[in-house]
């Protein structure tokens, strides 16, 4: 197969050979973006500055399982030939720790209250999943919908989303039972199709559309086509699938015996919640300098798996780990629609990857669709 002349064509130019793709990042540092694209960092793969088409993962492909993630280096030219790392879009709206408002101690013994500035950088992110633009979709509800989060508004419109569809989902991943993947489908500004010899384009806003007419794009030929078609369906022939469930029933599901199972196993470790890049779950707290002059009012990533989330005046709601987890499935499967219209679940299958224990959440599911002997 061979890469089409940008000659006279009746077809829209919308293919990126791979040699040209350094051409994309140029543009976008010329417009005054930070780059943030995947990088092969401590045996993952993880957004990181880039400015160099060198940095991204060439060749890299994966293995996840349950309670297994590797990466391993092949030969491919292709720097998109994996599902997902552990980390998401969410730690760039949805920051790990922040300042919310400082206070500070005044001469008559009363408090002054400082807003805390967020010093924002445009920044194009390349390589976004379809599963996390949903999971994004699901986060602008939660912090921007009812009651507007100004922190996370600012964040948000910082960023340029580039999406990549994913053509090499992992054995953990659903996305395709869920409907989120693993194409792209809305909430980019620009999406990738990676085949054998580089790019397909196409724009999801106005600025896309910009970033596209300053590209060296040439024509799909047939075969180009073709290829992306193939390889989307391959993409959707996926080793797991949600079960089907009523998310009503689920939330009264209280007393069957997988509950128990999947207590001993849980270690509360709130790795799924972590990863997870539609989790919300936090809390603040005060943290006063030495002096007692000034506090910070600090908001920090919580899990419904840790004892503290669920303490309320004197008494512990949620105190084992079997309420914890039932607390989280429930949610994230069942309550989340009457919320949000739909699961808090996306498909990206990371929680499965990295429980250490290897817990798969699809299986507790199945097992509680089970009748009760």
């Amino acid at each position: 197969m061979g890469i089409p002349d940008s000659g006279d064509s009746m077809e829209p130019a919308d293919f990126l050979p791979r040699h040209r793709l350094q051409s994309l990042l140029d543009h976008l540092l010329q417009q005054g973006f930070e780059i943030l694209a995947p990088q092969l960092r401590d045996g993952a793969i993880l957004f990181r500055p880039t400015q160099h088409v060198d940095q991204l993962p060439r060749g890299v492909t994966q293995q996840q399982a349950p309670g297994h993630y590797r990466l391993q280096q092949g030969d491919s030219p292709r720097c998109f030939s994996w599902a997902n790392g552990p980390q998401a879009i969410k730690p760039l709206t949805f920051t790990p720790q922040e300042t919310l408002w400082r206070s500070e101690l005044q001469a008559d013994g009363s408090l002054r209250f400082h807003e805390a500035p967020v010093v924002t950088r445009a920044t194009a992110v390349i390589g976004v999943r379809g599963c996390d633009l949903a999971a994004l979709a699901l986060q602008d509800r939660h912090f921007l919908e009812r009651i507007e989060d100004p922190l996370y508004r600012q964040r948000r419109d910082s960023l340029l989303l580039i999406a990549v569809d994913c053509s090499h989902p992992a054995d953990t991943c659903f996305c395709a039972s869920t409907g989120d993947g693993p194409e792209a489908q809305t909430g980019f500004d620009l999406a990738l199709t990676e085949l054998a010899e580089g790019y397909r384009v196409r724009a999801g806003s106005v600025r896309g559309e910009g970033i596209m007419r300053a590209l060296p794009l040439v024509a799909s030929d047939a075969a180009l086509r073709q290829e992306a078609i193939e390889q989307a369906r391959r993409a959707r022939q996926q080793q797991r699938a949600l079960p089907d469930f009523d998310p009503a029933a689920l939330i009264q599901q209280g007393e069957h015996p997988a509950w128990d199972k999947v207590a001993d196993a849980c270690l509360s470790c709130g790795n799924c919640t972590s990863v997870c890049p539609s989790c919300f779950c936090h809390s603040e707290a005060e943290a006063p300098t030495l002096d007692g002059q000034q506090s910070e009012h600090q908001r920090q990533w919580d899990s419904c798996f840790s004892e503290g989330h669920s303490y309320i005046h004197g008494l512990h709601v949620r105190p084992d780990t079997r309420s914890r987890y039932k607390q989280w499935l429930t949610h994230k499967f069942g309550s989340w629609v009457e919320q949000y219209g739909r699961s808090g679940c996306t498909g990206c299958g990371r929680c499965i990857s990295w429980c250490p224990v290897g817990i798969d959440p699809l299986q507790v599911l199945r097992e509680l669709g089970e009748e009760v002997k």
